[in-house]
């Protein structure tokens, strides 16, 4: 089962506060005081006052550029237009579909987004499919029945494993005026056993219209 990759940015926001340094320095100075051996004729050790005051450098936070959340901005059959909030620009979108099983379990999930400059490429996809994913079979896909191609996995990450995908014109082609798209898995700890989920490609036409071009 996967988890809603689709998370917020949490901002964690720490302040140090100058009355607790200014605490702390009279502490030590008092227990100094309190603990120093009687003069002698040996040379008092001398300390600088920057060596004296604890450094802030590393303590402070300087900032950083905040990641914008993606968002559903609306759906087109069974497939969401998922965007990114940008402030005076135009809002960066792609498709999204979670990918079920017999009883309803999200498995995988499939994000669509048109490319520019991607040559025979016109669109790419990411499909997520979980950690236990025999990865040397590689994951096969096909439409309304036609031969299925296959294509390697990319990478892994905590949370499952990537498949990046590019399309032609032919293969949107295809998509437009499918049914649907049968994705193929094998599962690791059954490597006899196939896994297939129904991608549907209710409302694809739409949504792919509405996908915004990203540069390859």
């Amino acid at each position: 089962m996967l988890k809603n990759t689709s998370t917020a940015l949490v901002l964690a926001l720490f302040a140090l506060g100058q009355p607790a340094l200014a605490q702390d320095t009279t502490t030590s100075e008092e227990t100094q005081t309190a603990t120093q051996p009687a003069a002698t004729d040996a040379e008092p050790a001398t300390e600088t006052e920057a060596e004296a005051e604890p450094s802030q450098e590393g303590q402070l936070s300087l900032g950083e550029e905040a990641v914008p959340e993606p968002y559903v901005r609306e759906t087109s059959g069974d497939w969401q237009i998922q965007c990114l909030r940008v402030d005076g620009e135009e809002e960066p979108c792609q498709m999204l579909q979670q990918l079920k099983d017999d009883q309803g379990t999200n498995v995988a999930e499939v994000t669509i987004f048109k490319l520019k400059n991607g040559g025979r490429a016109v669109a790419g996809a990411n499909v997520l499919v979980p950690l236990e994913t025999l990865l040397s079979a590689q994951l096969s896909m096909s439409v309304d029945g036609a031969k299925a191609k296959r294509y390697p996995y990319s990478f892994c990450s905590p949370i499952g494993c990537f498949a990046r995908i590019g399309f032609t014109a032919e293969d949107i082609a295809n998509f437009k005026k499918g049914a649907n798209a049968k994705i193929t898995l094998v599962p690791a700890p059954a490597p006899d056993q196939k896994v297939v989920l129904t991608m549907s490609l209710s409302g694809f036409t739409s949504g792919f219209d509405k996908a915004t071009e990203v540069s390859q």
